[in-house]
């Protein structure tokens, strides 16, 4: 997992020597495979998790009946006092007698009022560091430490549970429910896992479970395909033995774990598909409450899942929070594309002219929208009229300007400001704010089967980028993330890659040999961190050095005060240009104007109305006065040479003064 060198950009890998993130956090000590017999490991008694006496609002009725008097009851209490007894069961009824959701197993369960798990004893049989195998790998002397091999004597070694050591991520093979158990009661874990991302089987389908041979991800229902691990065919048996009842069991009691492993900051992700997404739902809300519900993201997979009906693309991802008020969230952002952008579809060119998609244009430009410049309802005071371009523009009745007086001003000698027929709006240019927030609508998810960063090696992976969102958003730099469903590895993957801790578990021999391969043959980028140590190992919990981009609001242009002096410096420079350019129009005779308005006839014949442009109007259709916005954007070729210069002076002033206000 070696990493290259950080460059100028956070983002950029380097092809020079490798470095590593190391987490400063604590670990439990474990024992290794050697020492796991030479020594005793404390006995932890069976976890109990109690199962909430307020029932979740979700499907089942009364099987006592008891529910049935409740109607009678009420009656009766609007003509008579009721008895305790009585009283008793109204109450109970009100408190606990809404529908839920049941399934076998589950009722026998909640008569005991929990169930229990036992926190197995987990030890170590292999660790890995890249710098170890980079340098055996070049015959060096490879030391202890480079395994991230803890430095402690044999007493203190065999002192299992006991004390911490430096942290390591890890994956386990085991039930993820013994082991997330052990990892919350044996080293104390819990309340402390920042995100936990569950993809579980879909459903009861063998072919959505397991996948026997590393080499063989296409995997069916069929004789040939089932597996000969014993672990997995326990698994299998014990997990579904019973059909969907089994399913939901083995859920529950794994969302109940997770509960327990989360910090009062954290998420769980459940990763599903439309086939129990409500079951998985109700679940979730007996488990998490409904109450700390965040989102349902739907998010787009490779291909298609043809059906008798409408083809389904996509997947679900349940996003519940450990507790809603106080859950840590990063709001991410993508670069606008073509989806994002529409309605940007007008272009200022460096001339400082205006025009369509459509219309032929080379050279830099800024392309922006025409957007709103009024608010709906009456402001604190009445909104004055405003000048622009010599015309007046008001609000009208139950609107008001966006901004002040002085705020419009700013606007208008930024060149902020468009007259679309009889409405004055605010241009808005792409590049203000380059990016655009990811909502709960993920259609860039889908992987193509040739790519070679994110290429498919197990039969239910998911996409990085998908579980990479997740993480961004939940987590920082440092937190510790857990997957007890390994698979191919990918939130392992993810989470290496953005310097959070992880921990993934899965209970198949070939699901963890494909994550372990994965991981040890990655390249991961370096990201700059916040507080480098200069060393060959850095600590991500310092958070990294993330790139920038500009917000730029209508509101932070009209506040702007550093815009009146380059207003101040400009603006005579500016009156001293078009004064230049009205005395040259006065060398212009009827003429030469008659020609230069007989080619704008001529482009109207030809062309039609719609082929004229302001600079057509303004370059052929010369004025005995220029206002500053009447001032055309280029020259024409029988201009006198007085004019063309005068006009080249001012659009080169008019430059001069634009770069400093879009730099300001």
């Amino acid at each position: 997992m070696p990493r290259g060198r950080p460059s100028k950009n956070p983002a950029s890998p380097s092809s020079t020597a490798p470095k590593a993130f190391t987490h400063k956090g604590p670990r439990t000590n474990l024992p290794t495979g050697g020492t796991a017999g030479r020594a005793p490991v404390p006995k932890a008694p069976k976890k109990k998790y109690w199962y909430n006496p307020h029932l979740s609002p979700v499907l089942r009725h009364d099987p006592t009946g008891k529910a049935d008097r409740i109607l009678a009851l009420v009656e009766k209490a609007g003509r008579e006092p009721l008895n305790a007894d009585e009283m008793k069961l109204l109450e109970e009824a009100l408190r606990n007698h809404q529908p839920w959701l049941e399934w076998s197993g589950k009722r026998e369960a909640e008569e005991k009022g929990y169930f229990e798990v036992d926190p197995v004893a987990l030890s170590i049989h292999e660790r890995v560091s890249p710098q170890a195998i980079l340098r055996a790998a070049k015959r060096e002397d490879v030391q202890r430490d480079l395994f991230a091999d803890p430095q402690e004597s044999w007493t203190e070694a065999v002192k299992f549970y006991r004390h911490d050591v430096e942290w390591a991520n890890r994956l386990i093979l085991g039930d993820s429910l013994q082991v997330m158990t052990s990892l919350a009661e044996r080293e104390a874990l819990a309340g402390k896992v920042q995100m936990i991302y569950i993809d579980p089987p879909y459903g009861i389908r063998y072919a959505s479970n397991f996948q026997p041979d590393i080499g063989n991800r296409d995997v069916k229902d069929k004789d040939q395909d089932l597996t000969r691990d014993c672990e997995m065919i326990r698994a299998f048996r014990d997990t579904w033995h019973l059909g969907i009842h089994s399913y939901l069991d083995y859920l529950h009691d794994r969302l109940m774990t997770a509960n327990a492993l989360l910090a009062e900051s954290g998420s769980v992700f459940v990763q599903i598909s439309d086939e129990n997404v409500s079951l998985v739902r109700q679940l979730l809300d007996s488990s998490f409450g409904s109450t700390n519900y965040v989102a349902t993201i739907n998010f787009k997979k490779s291909g298609s899942r043809s059906g008798d009906l409408i083809d389904k693309t996509g997947d679900l991802i349940l996003w519940y929070a450990k507790n809603k008020q106080q859950v840590k969230y990063r709001r991410i952002f993508r670069q606008r594309d073509d989806d994002v952008i529409s309605g940007y579809d007008l272009f200022e060119l460096r001339s400082g002219q205006i025009v369509g998609e459509d219309s032929p244009h080379e050279g830099e430009c800024r392309r922006f929208l025409d957007d709103q410049l009024l608010s709906q309802g009456a402001g604190s005071s009445e909104s004055p009229s405003f000048a622009y371009d010599g015309l007046s523009s008001s609000p009208g009745k139950g609107y008001h300007w966006k901004t002040t007086e002085t705020g419009l001003a700013r606007l208008s000698k930024a060149y902020r400001l468009i007259r679309i027929g009889s409405w004055l709006k605010y241009k808005r240019f792409l590049e203000d704010y380059p990016v655009s927030p990811i909502n709960d609508i993920w259609s860039d998810t889908v992987v193509s089967t040739f790519s070679a960063v994110d290429k498919k090696i197990y039969a239910v992976q998911t996409a990085t980028r998908v579980i990479e969102r997740c993480l961004l958003m939940t987590t920082d730099p440092g937190d510790l993330v857990l997957d007890p469903t390994c698979g191919s590895g990918t939130t392992a993957y993810v989470a290496e890659q953005w310097g959070r801790r992880w921990i993934s578990i899965d209970t198949s021999r070939v699901a963890l040999a494909i994550a372990r391969q994965r991981l040890m043959t990655a390249r991961f980028e370096n990201y700059k961190v916040k507080k480098p140590s200069g060393g060959t190992a850095e600590n991500p919990g310092t958070g990294f050095t993330y790139k920038t981009v500009p917000h730029i609001t209508l509101k932070s242009i009209a506040q702007n005060r550093n815009l009146d002096p380059i207003f101040d410096r400009h603006e005579p420079l500016l009156d001293a240009a078009l004064s230049a350019c009205n005395k040259a129009l006065t060398t212009i005779g009827s003429d030469l104007k008659k020609k230069l308005e007989a080619k704008l006839a001529t482009k109207q014949r030809v062309e039609g109305k719609r082929a004229l442009t302001d600079a057509d109007e303004r370059r052929w259709k010369l004025k005995d006065k220029w206002e500053h916005w009447e001032v055309p954007f280029d020259t024409d070729e029988d201009w006198p040479k007085v004019l063309k210069d005068a006009v080249g002076a001012y659009r080169k002033a008019w430059r001069a003064k634009m770069d400093e206000v879009n730099a300001c």
